[in-house]
């Protein structure tokens, strides 16, 4: 297969066919989801092996912040596709809007983990 089949082949599978601000709010919400959903099911298995549940739940909410935020914007493949497409064609817009949905992104992470330090109060 040649490198523009290919190109061409990636651009239908992961093509960003979805409107532009109901992708930010997906994304936001996916990574506060996956954020608060993995440290509170993993501190139940901590419970469940007995370590300390408040600790665990928030140490889980600071490693798994960038699964969270790569979950949210789908994988990292149409991301780098659209900032080459962006710097290599000339098409500003589109790492516009692949800054602004990772951003949303770290802020749904952000507001996961602290809501979990409120709920844990580690940091006290």
């Amino acid at each position: 297969m040649k490198y523009e089949e290919k190109i061409d082949f990636y651009k239908r599978v992961y093509s960003m066919n979805q409107p532009f601000i109901p992708g930010l709010f997906e994304a936001y919400f996916i990574a506060l989801g996956v954020l608060l959903g993995g440290s509170l099911i993993g501190g139940l298995a901590a419970f469940l092996t007995g370590q300390p549940l408040m600790t665990e739940i928030a140490r889980f909410s600071s490693s798994i912040r960038i699964w969270a935020i790569i979950a949210a914007i789908g994988g990292t493949f149409d991301t780098v596709y659209s900032f080459e497409k962006g710097l290599l064609h000339g098409e500003t817009k589109d790492i516009f809007k692949q800054f602004l949905l990772i951003l949303t992104a770290m802020g749904g992470a952000q507001t996961g983990a602290l809501l979990i330090d409120w709920l844990t109060q580690e940091h006290v």
